[in-house]
């Protein structure tokens, strides 16, 4: 597999109601690449949203679920989520403003 570039490893960011109470505390949720590393999550998030300091990167490895149609059983496609914790100093990611 080629190497990731940085804008290929932040997918989407997740909005559910306990990723937004988490943004009070700086902490923000992010689907991410499966194939990538703390590190490069966290040069990724520094490097696409100017003023940013990452604190902690945690990450989640989440299987497919089962799914059937008919007699053929099948797994939807593996993701990875990341919850990125900023500094106190770092500013605040603007994608999430004003939701």
């Amino acid at each position: 597999m080629a190497s990731l570039q940085y804008y290929d490893v932040i997918l989407k960011p997740v909005i559910t109601e306990k990723s937004m109470d988490a943004m009070t505390s700086k902490k923000y949720t992010f689907l991410v690449h499966t194939a990538a590393t703390k590190f490069q999550i966290k040069e990724a998030v520094e490097k696409m949203f100017a003023g940013t300091k990452v604190k902690s990167v945690h990450t989640m490895n989440l299987d497919g679920k089962k799914k059937r149609r008919g007699t053929t059983v099948g797994r939807t496609a593996k993701t990875k989520k990341a919850i990125i914790q900023l500094t106190q100093e770092s500013k605040d990611i603007e994608i999430f403003e004003g939701l």
